[in-house]
């Protein structure tokens, strides 16, 4: 026979897993006017249980203790980032609070800095394929 604990933790754990799947973390994408916007969030969980058997004074030793227990838990769910997907590019943008600190300002600026580097490497492109205009005499 299991134990009221152990029941009682199966039971939570249950319903936890209904709660939270991979569309809470991903989110659905979302469309609006031809762009597609998917939130992208941080869970944290906090889960405690507890519970205690109360033996009976002139309780004989093959009967069960009553039980008591509870349990408690908390889920924050909070969006850090969005991609957004517009004529084949994906950015990121950032929901959370300013960086506070030297590395995370540079993690921070990182997706900027590879869309400017990617941008003067296709103009370059384009300029070196450009045809040469030769004028006569010069």
């Amino acid at each position: 026979m299991a134990h009221p604990v152990s029941d009682l933790m199966s039971s939570t754990m249950a319903k936890i897993r209904e709660m939270m799947d991979a569309n809470t973390v991903v989110g659905k994408p979302i469309e609006v006017g031809g762009v597609t916007v998917v939130p992208v969030c941080k869970i944290s969980i906090g889960y405690a249980s507890g519970g205690t058997d109360f033996a009976q004074k002139n309780q004989k030793s093959d009967k069960e203790n009553s039980f008591g227990g509870g349990a408690g838990m908390g889920v924050n769910v909070t969006p850090i980032s969005f991609l957004v997907i517009n004529e084949g590019s994906v950015r990121i943008i950032s929901a959370e609070q300013p960086a506070s600190n030297t590395v995370d300002k540079v993690i921070d600026l990182v997706p900027n800095v590879m869309d400017k580097v990617s941008t003067m490497v296709g103009k370059k492109k384009k300029d070196d394929s450009d045809p040469e205009i030769v004028i006569d005499g010069e």
